[in-house]
Parts: structure tokens; C-alpha cells; sequence
């Protein structure tokens, strides 16, 4: 028996009456529990050409978050928090909102108590198939030596059942999405994986408390709107960040005198053989992406378009929107009618 199921682009979301006078009455705002508050619902994903310090400080100053990755050692991961750490020294009326990526195998338990040490805001436990038993070992291992006060986001998953068992084991977060990220492959190479909006109605049929982290599929300011409405508390990107100023990388020129930044998926083969010697299934493809310029002009733009679809359904806080929110499906057409489309017509 086959399901029907739903991507971003299969969908939109009905305008409605709206009293929205300004959009700076809306809140984005979003409490994910245990201290973790985000002025906006934006994280910057664990990956090596995403995540180190510069972009923690730029999330932390947008209101939002990155999570610093994991693919190094224990001390250059500390390193980078400390960084985040002196950089913000200057926001002190803000609490430093960073996150830190552990894995489920080798020296996770040791990093996530060193990480501790550094005032890292939450534990990300990243793998790409959270629905198994080194996640569940892992949960109960680090809630045991992290207590109950210390946020704990895990993942990836793609069904409530999923969702279920990871709040179940000691998740306060969980990121939800397989295989729809723009430089990940796992659905071709193996044949698995949820459509990316489909993964979020699903999940957020949860009865658990937990919270919805929209992972993977994200390409536009709309996509994020139809994500939260869908029922994610927060969402994570990585190629709408990729290429600026903040990511890890030097930038390099071409003889044309464009400028290009790299960016891999972190179950590439070039990724694993960095930081494995060796690679298993490679799931994952490492490119070059335009320089961008300073990720603060890419969020902002994500925050002007966010507000604008919220007051499209004449919602003040994501939370209303996701009360509020009325989806319709759009055909092929209507896909295409949906874009710009004066430079493909023939004058």
C-alpha cells in the first residue's frame, strides 16, 4: 500500500484575513525548553563548511543559533565555543545562544563533558539515522552525566514513531527530515526517506513534549513558513547559509574572476576520508557554492520573508500560525505559476 506524501513545493498555504498592521508586531520568538530561546527560529547545521565560530557568533547575534560541528577533536571543538564565547563578550545583555554537535560512538561522553566545561547552551547528537540503538544508548548515556537541566537535541528521524522513542529515551529536541538536504544523497543511495514536509505533519502528531526541528528541504524564506506552520518549532539550514563570510573555508577565484566557497555534505566520500581515513556509503556530495558575502544580509532576508507569511495568515507568533494555517496542494502548473517566470517567456 502506497501513501500519498508531500514536499514543500506540493503545497501552500491559503491567505487569509489579517489585522497585521505592521510586521514588527510579530514575534518569532521560540522557547525550545531548558534555556534554550531563540529570538529567531533559525539554526546553522553541525557541518564542517557551516559551523565554527564566526557563525555561532552571527546566529547568537540574529536571534537565532549554529551548532558547532563535531568533526574535529575534542579540543578544537572547545576552541571554537571559546571563541563564540570572547566575540560575544560585547552582546552580555544577550545570553550566548550556541549548540555543540557529539556523535554516538568513540569519545561522545568525553566531548559533551568537555563541552560542558565551555558553557556550551545544548548537546546536538548528530547522526544521520537517529532511529537506532546506539541513539537510544547514547540518549540515556548522556542524560545520566548531563542531568536533566541540559538540553539535548537529537536526530534525524522521519516518523512519529521515531520522534516518539527519542523523546521517550531523553530527547528535549529532535531534528526531522532524511535525505532531503541539498548536498545529501541517502534517498538515491539507499532508497529511503520522507518527503521534507510530510516528515513535519507526521512528526508533529506527537503527544510527547518535544520539540520539532525542520531539517533538511529548506530553500526559501517560504519554505521555513510552511515548515513552522506544518508544526517545527525551529528549522535548520545549511546551504541557505553556505558560501558567506562565516562559514569555514577560504574563499578562491577563478581565472573569470568569480569567487566560490566550499561546501560538502558530511557523508560525502571527501568528508569521511577527511576525518575517517575511509569511507562507508557515501551519501553526501561535496561542491563549491558562490562567495555570498556576511550571512547577516541572508538572514535578514529570511526574517523579512518569514514575518510577511505569517502576516499572510494573520498570525503574530508561529504558534498561532500553526492554529491558523489552512494548506492546499498545487499542481505542476500551479508550482510553475508560483515562481518568477518573466525571463523564461519568449517575447
Amino acid at each position: 500500500m502506497f501513501n500519498r506524501c508531500l514536499s514543500y513545493d506540493d503545497v501552500l498555504l491559503k491567505p487569509q484575513y489579517s489585522e497585521i498592521v505592521s510586521r514588527s508586531e510579530i514575534n518569532l520568538s521560540m522557547d525550545l525548553g531548558k534555556g534554550v530561546k531563540l529570538r529567531l527560529p533559525l539554526l546553522a547545521s553541525p557541518m564542517d563548511t557551516i559551523s565554527e565560530a564566526a557563525m555561532g557568533v552571527a546566529l547568537h547575534r540574529a536571534g537565532g543559533s549554529a551548532i558547532i560541528h563535531r568533526y574535529n577533536t575534542i579540543e578544537d571543538q572547545c576552541h571554537q565555543l571559546k571563541v563564540v564565547s570572547a566575540l560575544s563578550q560585547e552582546d552580555s545583555y544577550l545570553e550566548l545562544m550556541v549548540g555543540a554537535a557529539v556523535g554516538v560512538s568513540g569519545d561522545y561522553l568525553e566531548r559533551a563533558q568537555a563541552l560542558r566545561t565551555q558553557f556550551v547552551k545544548f548537546i546536538c547528537i548528530d547522526v544521520a539515522h537517529g532511529h537506532h540503538a546506539l541513539m537510544k544508548k547514547a540518549l540515556y548515556s548522556l542524560r545520566k552525566i548531563l542531568g536533566e537541566g541540559v538540553h539535548i537535541m537529537a536526530g534525524n528521524v522521519a516518523t512519529l514513531e521515531a520522534i516518539n522513542d527519542l523523546a521517550d529515551w531523553g530527547a528535549d529536541s529532535v531534528r526531522c527530515n532524511i535525505g532531503g538536504g541539498s548536498i545529501c544523497s541517502t534517498r538515491v543511495q539507499t532508497g529511503h526517506g520522507i518527503p521534507g514536509l510530510q516528515t513535519i505533519l507526521d512528526c508533529a502528531r506527537t503527544d510527547r513534549d518535544v520539540k520539532i526541528i525542520a531539517d533538511g528541504g529548506i530553500r526559501t524564506s517560504g519554505d521555513i513558513v510552511k515548515a513552522l506552520a506544518a508544526g517545527a518549532d525551529a528549522v535548520m539550514c545549511g546551504s541557505l547559509f553556505a558560501g558567506t563570510i562565516e562559514t569555514p573555508g577560504s574563499v578562491f577565484e577563478e581565472i573569470d574572476g568569480s569567487k566560490w566557497k566550499p561546501y560538502r555534505g558530511m557523508a560525502s566520500k571527501e568528508a569521511q576520508v577527511d576525518w575517517h581515513g575511509r569511507y562507508s556509503s557515501s551519501e553526501g556530495v561535496s561542491t563549491r557554492v558562490p562567495f555570498r558575502g556576511p550571512v547577516i544580509e541572508i538572514l535578514e532576508d529570511l526574517e523579512r520573508g518569514i514575518r510577511s507569511g505569517l502576516s499572510y495568515s494573520g498570525a503574530r507568533t508561529p504558534i498561532e500560525l500553526q492554529a491558523k494555517a489552512d494548506f492546499i496542494t498545487q499542481t505542476s502548473s500551479g508550482l510553475s505559476e508560483s515562481g518568477t517566470h518573466i525571463t523564461s517567456r519568449k517575447w
